[in-house]
């Protein structure tokens, strides 16, 4: 089965140059990229991330985490893809491992760059979408429909009015 999910290459990821090297593990599955971007993470977008996660005492850490506020410039963002591909979600997430880095295969992505700080925080370099429910949210929260090359959801056209966007001077 064809499925999309999205790779997230966390600020930790960036700030110890380990995007060549993610990129290139992830490549064994053979997969498709087809959507990429650089993300400068607001916390609207963050707390939108982790949801799920609101209730648990650790949620304010993981925002500030995923936005690289403790990292500062130019460590403060993060790279996003879509991929897709047969079984996508699944193989990907075997190739980046466990979220506990302690508890990941030492080949997998988060077993081998990833570790807890000292407040018990995952920096665990990436973020992989963990069904296909999750997958559709995920990407349609960090992705607008033309960023992506193929078509993978319905969309629809509106014609909005008095938007405000940044254009090229």
């Amino acid at each position: 089965m064809i499925e999309q999910l999205l790779i997230l290459v966390k600020p930790d990821g960036i700030k110890k140059s380990l995007t060549g090297n993610i990129l290139t593990k992830l490549s064994e599955a053979r997969m498709f990229i087809i959507g990429a971007k650089a993300v400068k993470v607001d916390k609207k977008l963050a707390e939108e991330h982790y949801y799920q996660l609101k209730d648990k005492p650790f949620f304010d850490e993981l925002v500030d985490y995923i936005q690289g506020k403790i990292y500062g410039e130019p460590w403060d963002r993060v790279l996003a893809f879509v991929y897709q591909g047969e079984n996508a979600i699944l193989r990907m997430r075997q190739i980046a491992g466990a979220t506990n880095p302690e508890e990941a295969d030492p080949v997998s992505i988060r077993g081998a760059y990833g570790r807890i700080t000292t407040k018990g925080v995952y920096e665990n370099v990436v973020h992989c979408s963990s069904s296909k429910l999750e997958a559709e949210r995920e990407i349609k929260l960090w992705f607008k429909p033309e960023e992506i090359v193929n078509p993978i959801y319905s969309v629809k056209k509106v014609t909005i009015e008095k938007e405000e966007r940044i254009i090229w001077a």
